[in-house]
């Protein structure tokens, strides 16, 4: 079984930890997976802003941000792209799956809340079901990110195929 663990990391790619050395499915309905917490910064936001070229005033721009509606409630400041904090659900789920989430792993998430820069964010999730078959497991896991308050950023489901080896 995996162990539940705490993670600040933020390039990492981490080895499978899903698989027993014989290459067979070792997580077990109701297993945590590992936690990643991450702080956002600002310059977090520019630097994703400019890769994902998406320079809305909304994440780099706190005199436009603030007090701009946001899904019905009003900002205090600039706010993180929600792709952004999602890609840390995929990256606690890489540590977790390893090459079997980066081939096949499927996301359906619902965003809840916003992220401002100098907030703490942290992944969670747990294995909901397995299914076992003759070429291996899908494994159906509960995910998503809280802020350390406790407030929901991120929910949804992840499914992921873990093939038999040999």
């Amino acid at each position: 079984m995996l162990a539940h663990r705490r993670l600040n990391c933020t390039n990492a790619i981490f080895s499978t930890e899903a698989r027993s050395e014989s290459g067979e499915n070792d997580m077990r309905q109701g297993d945590a997976l590992p936690t990643i917490e991450k702080k956002i910064t600002q310059t977090q936001v520019e630097r994703y802003a400019d890769a994902a070229g998406d320079h809305n005033p909304i994440h780099l721009d706190a005199d436009f941000a603030t007090g701009a509606d946001f899904a019905g409630s009003k900002l205090d400041g600039t706010i993180a792209h929600g792709m952004m904090i999602l890609a840390s659900i995929s990256e606690m789920l890489t540590v977790a799956f390893g090459e079997d989430w980066l081939k096949n792993g499927k996301l359906k998430v619902r965003f809840r809340a916003p992220v401002y820069p100098g907030e703490t964010i942290a992944t969670y999730g747990n294995v909901k079901k397995i299914d076992e078959s003759d070429g291996g497991s899908e494994l159906v896991c509960a995910v998503g990110v809280r802020k350390l308050n406790g407030d929901a950023v991120i929910s949804g489901d992840a499914v992921v195929s873990i093939a038999r080896n040999g």
